[in-house]
């Protein structure tokens, strides 16, 4: 599981000061490229190998409001990966009070860059490899 920091800012809250739900989904993004930059695959370095990674779907469950000026850590892992699809998993916690305020899932696939959709085992066996390896490690995790 990897964590990304994020300080809520003043334009991303409604008249009321309380986080507009769409940042939610913002932040998962801002935290699944930081999760994936920390795994070894930059998405910029992924776009050059040819490989898009677009969003297919996603969700938030919104618990609680976040306001202007908190801190909040968004934990992501990687909920399953077979090669063509990837979902992750995120958390947005309070981090001074450790309280979860949203959880969401967003879910990927793999295309080449004329758009067709690719088997990363095939298209690139070092991506491919570093995805198992990390969602062995989430599993690992979850046992414990």
């Amino acid at each position: 599981m990897e964590q990304y920091t994020h300080r809520v800012q003043y334009y991303e809250t409604d008249q009321m000061g309380i986080v507009h739900h769409s940042n939610y989904i913002r932040w998962f993004e801002e935290a699944r490229t930081d999760c994936l930059e920390k795994m070894g695959i930059p998405y910029d370095k992924m776009e050059e190998d040819g490989i898009i990674s677009p969003v297919i779907a996603v969700e938030a469950e919104y618990l609680r409001m976040v306001r202007f000026g908190t801190t909040v850590t968004i934990f992501t892992k990687i909920k399953s990966y077979n090669g063509i699809k990837l979902a992750l998993g995120y958390e947005v916690v309070d981090t001074h009070t450790g309280m979860v305020h949203c959880r969401g899932t967003s879910r990927h696939c793999f295309l080449n860059e004329k758009g067709r959709p690719v088997a990363l085992k095939k298209a690139n066996p070092a991506y491919h490899a570093i995805f198992m390896e990390a969602l062995e490690k989430e599993k690992e995790e979850e046992e414990k």
